[in-house]
């Protein structure tokens, strides 16, 4: 069953929102879309705290999304992100397997 990669991110300084917003989107989304072979990708900030950036990767299922860990892709973008942000955008990550999906 489906699975997803979820990136949490957390911008130290609301004055760097803008181009980190910038460089996610034109950068680092398409980019690590690819690499990871994902189905999809999206993203977007918390309403409830502004400076919290969130992105999912969609895969066919788990073992797709773990394969990531570890791979030459993976440690790229994540060096990638730290060269462009070092200590101030702090992340976590986590793999979630999607057990139940309902439509209207």
């Amino acid at each position: 069953m489906t699975a997803l990669f979820m990136v949490r991110a957390r911008v130290a300084d609301a004055a760097m929102k803008d181009a980190f917003d910038r460089w996610y989107g034109h950068e680092h989304l398409p980019d690590a879309l690819k690499a990871f072979k994902a189905r999809r990708a999206w993203r977007g900030w918390s309403d409830v705290d502004t400076c919290v950036h969130y992105a999912w990767y969609e895969f066919e299922d788990l073992a797709s999304a773990n394969a990531i860990v570890g791979s030459e892709a993976f440690k790229r973008l994540v060096a990638d992100f730290d060269r462009a942000w070092g200590d101030n955008v702090a992340r976590s990550r986590d793999f979630v397997a999607i057990v139940q999906s309902m439509e209207a």
